[in-house]
C-alpha cells in the first residue's frame, strides 16, 4: 500500500471483509491522517501467517523502530476461516460498550493486534460479522437508540434496538442471490446490459412485495421479457433488483411498520434501499457506513485505551 501521511500515527483500524480490505491510520486525538485499501480480503488469504504478513506488508512504512503499534479490526479477518476465530457476543447485547476485543498473537512485535466479537442469537439461529462494528458506530451517536437498523449489503442485516441494546436481528441473502441469479442462473443472458430505469426498478419492488409467493415465476418473467422483446426487456438487472429488495422488505414488514428505519450501506446500495422504502412510506434516515464503521473501530480502541 502506498501512504501519503504515516507521520504521528498512533493507532491502526482495520475493516476487513471477505473481499476487501480498508486501513485508517489514526492520530492521537482520533483522526484519520490517511486511508487505504486492497482486494486482499479473507476469501484470498489461507491462515493466520498470511494474515500478519499482509498487514505487516501493509503498515510497514508506518512502524516506528521498536515501538508497538496497535490495531483493532473487525470483519471476517475474526470467523472461523480468518486470522482467528474472535467468537460471538449473544443478544441481547451493547456493542458500543460491551464489545471485548480478542487479542491476537503476532510473530512481529510491533504489531499489537485485536478483533472485534461479532453478534449472535440462538431463536432464530443468527450472527453478524462487521455489522455490529457499525451498529457501535451508531450507537456513538444515539446512545439510546430504539428503533431499527438496516445494514444492506451481500448478506442484509435488519437490527432491533432497544434503548441502546441490539434484542434481535435477522439476515437476508438478499445481495447473494442477486449475484448468484446475475452470474450463475439463466437470467445471466438478460441482466447484463447497464441500462438502468428507476419505473421498472419500482415495478420490480411492487411485485417483490405484494407478491412474494409468486417470487420465482417473476424472477424468470425477466428472462422470458428479454426473449420475446416485450416491454422494457432492457432493464433485466433493474427488474431483478426491484423483485429482490422488495421481497425483503416484505419479509421484514414487522420489523419497520411504524418504525423509524435507520438505513447503513455502501452508495449504489443505499440508495436503491432508499428508492424502495420512499416507495413504501418508510420513514427512513441515511447514514454513512463507513463512518460509522470508524466510530465503532474508534470506540472498541478507546475501551482498550
Amino acid at each position: 500500500m502506498q501512504w501519503k501521511n504515516t507521520q504521528g500515527v498512533s493507532w491502526v483500524a482495520v475493516d476487513w471483509g471477505t473481499s476487501h480490505l480498508r486501513i485508517w491510520l489514526m492520530s492521537q486525538d482520533n483522526q484519520v491522517l490517511d486511508h487505504n485499501s486492497s482486494g486482499q480480503g479473507m476469501a484470498s488469504l489461507n491462515g493466520a501467517a498470511e494474515f500478519e504478513q499482509v498487514l505487516f506488508d501493509c503498515l510497514q512504512s508506518s512502524l516506528v523502530d521498536d515501538d508497538t503499534l496497535p490495531v483493532v479490526c473487525c470483519g471476517m479477518v475474526g470467523a472461523k476461516q480468518g486470522w482467528q476465530d474472535a467468537g460471538y457476543a449473544a443478544v441481547p447485547h451493547n456493542p458500543l460498550q460491551y464489545q471485548t476485543p480478542v487479542a491476537l498473537p503476532t510473530k512481529h512485535r510491533q504489531l499489537w493486534v485485536w478483533v472485534l466479537p461479532g453478534l449472535c442469537q440462538q431463536q432464530p439461529a443468527d450472527v453478524m460479522r462487521g455489522e455490529e462494528t457499525q451498529i457501535a458506530g451508531v450507537l456513538c451517536e444515539h446512545k439510546d437508540f430504539t428503533g431499527v437498523l438496516c445494514l444492506p449489503g451481500t448478506h442484509s442485516k435488519w437490527a432491533l434496538c432497544c434503548e441502546g441494546e441490539v434484542v434481535s436481528f435477522n439476515t437476508f441473502m438478499t445481495g447473494e442471490l442477486f449475484a448468484l441469479l446475475a452470474k450463475q442462473s439463466v437470467l445471466r443472458y438478460s441482466v447484463m446490459d447497464e441500462q438502468w430505469c428507476d419505473e421498472v426498478f419500482h415495478q420490480g419492488v411492487s411485485d417483490g412485495f405484494n407478491n412474494p409467493s409468486q417470487f420465482t415465476g417473476a424472477l424468470f418473467s425477466v428472462r422470458a421479457k428479454d426473449i420475446l422483446g416485450s416491454g422494457a426487456a432492457q432493464f433485466g438487472k433493474a427488474r431483478l433488483s426491484g423483485l429482490l429488495i422488495g421481497m425483503e422488505l416484505a419479509g421484514t414488514k414487522p420489523w419497520w411498520q411504524g418504525q423509524k428505519v435507520m438505513l447503513l450501506g455502501d452508495s449504489l446500495l443505499q440508495s436503491l434501499y432508499k428508492l424502495a422504502m420512499d416507495q413504501l412510506n418508510i420513514d427512513v434516515v441515511l447514514m454513512d457506513a463507513t463512518q460509522m464503521t470508524l466510530a465503532g473501530l474508534t470506540a472498541a480502541y478507546e475501551r482498550q485505551g
